[in-house]
């Protein structure tokens, strides 16, 4: 019987270079108590990714959850977008020279 409605949140992978760990980017837009004006904030949040099926640059779905770590609070819902992976590869230089 659940207790009450998990926080969630929508944000970017922008690491995934750990083990069944993502690293989110989620960014706020809030408009400024004063001047009126709209500020934008960035919050990382480590997630839980059990099959590591988030690749940087994933729109990602969040939950909050129990304590999987000492930093991880949250976990991988869904991939709502897929990113785009661009491979970049160096050519070599055709003359057999150094590139500068």
């Amino acid at each position: 019987m659940p207790r009450g409605k998990y926080k969630s949140k929508v944000g970017t992978v922008i690491s995934d270079k750990m083990d069944k760990t993502v690293v989110v980017d989620v960014i706020q837009i809030k408009k400024d108590p004063r001047y009126k004006k709209a500020v934008k904030r960035n919050t990382k949040f480590k997630a839980h990714d059990e099959n590591e099926q988030c690749k940087v640059g994933d729109k990602v779905l969040i939950i909050e959850t129990r304590p999987v770590s000492k930093t991880k609070r949250w976990r991988v819902s869904r991939i709502i977008e897929h990113g785009i992976q661009i491979d970049i590869e160096h050519e070599a230089d055709p003359a057999g020279g150094e590139q500068r």
